[in-house]
C-alpha cells in the first residue's frame, strides 16, 4: 500500500481529535487541480471510485475505507492504470471530519454498507443522523448521497430518515435494474452486488439532496425499525 500513489494511511495520531494535515488541501496537493470530489464511503475494494473515475476526469474519487486488504485491490488497479483523478483513504468514517473542510466535497456514494441491523444500531448506520449531520457539514449545500444496497431494512429506513427530514429525494427505486433508471453510473456492479443478483436479490437505490443549514434529526424510536 506504502508503494501506490494517492492511497493514505495516517496513523491515529496524525488525525485524532484535531485537523489531518490534508484536510482542505486535497484537490490542490493530492490531485494538482481545484476539481469537485467526489467520496465512496466503505469502498471496500474500490470498484465504485475507480468506475466514477475512468468515466468522468474532470472530478476527483477518493474510496475511503478501513479495511487495507481490500482497498490494496482498488489502490493496485488505479497505480496500474495511472488513474491519477482516484485516491485511497484507510480510516474510520466516524472520524470523516478530521479529514475534509466544510464544503470540500460535492457528492458521497455509499455502496452496500452494513447494514447495522440490529436493535438500535441507528448511530453505527452509515445513513443515520450521526452520520448525516457529519456529511452536510462537509458537504457542499444539497450536496447529493447515494445509498446502493440489497437490503430492504436499509432502504426503508433510509428513505424514512429522508421524508422525515424532508429531504428531497433525487431517485428512489426498490428494483434499480428493472427501474428503467438510464445512467451508466448506476450500472456499475461491485464484486458484492454481482453475488447478491446472483442470489436473486433486487439492488435498492436511493439519491437525496442534504442541505447544509438544517440538523438531521433521528427517528422516533416508537416510530422506527428499532423498536
Amino acid at each position: 500500500m506504502e508503494t501506490f500513489q494517492r492511497v493514505f494511511q495516517p496513523g491515529f495520531e496524525e488525525f485524532f481529535e484535531k485537523d489531518y494535515s490534508l484536510k482542505g488541501k486535497w484537490a490542490r496537493e493530492v490531485f494538482g487541480n481545484s476539481h469537485p470530489l467526489v467520496l465512496e464511503l466503505g469502498c471496500g475494494k474500490g470498484e465504485y471510485t475507480l468506475a466514477l473515475a475512468r468515466r468522468d476526469q474532470k472530478r476527483n474519487f477518493m474510496g475511503v475505507d478501513i479495511k487495507g486488504a481490500r482497498l490494496w485491490t482498488g489502490a493496485k488497479k488505479a497505480n496500474e492504470e495511472d488513474i491519477r483523478n482516484a485516491a485511497f483513504l484507510r480510516t474510520r468514517i466516524e472520524f470523516i471530519r478530521s479529514f475534509f473542510a466544510p464544503e470540500e466535497i460535492d457528492e458521497i456514494w455509499i455502496t452496500f454498507p452494513d447494514p447495522q441491523l440490529k436493535k438500535r444500531r441507528h448511530k453505527k448506520r452509515l445513513t443515520g443522523s450521526t452520520f448525516l449531520n457529519a456529511y452536510r457539514t462537509l458537504l457542499k449545500d444539497k450536496g447529493e448521497i447515494h445509498l446502493k444496497t440489497d437490503n430492504e431494512e436499509l432502504y426503508s429506513y433510509t428513505k424514512e430518515m429522508a421524508t422525515f427530514n424532508q429531504l428531497e429525494i433525487l431517485y428512489d427505486t426498490v428494483d434499480l435494474y428493472k427501474s428503467g433508471i438510464e445512467n451508466a453510473i448506476l450500472s456499475v456492479q461491485t464484486t458484492y452486488e454481482k453475488r447478491f443478483l446472483e442470489e436473486g436479490l433486487t439492488i435498492k437505490y436511493i439519491s437525496f439532496r442534504l442541505p447544509s443549514g438544517r440538523e438531521i434529526r433521528e427517528i422516533p424510536v416508537e416510530e422506527s425499525d428499532d423498536e
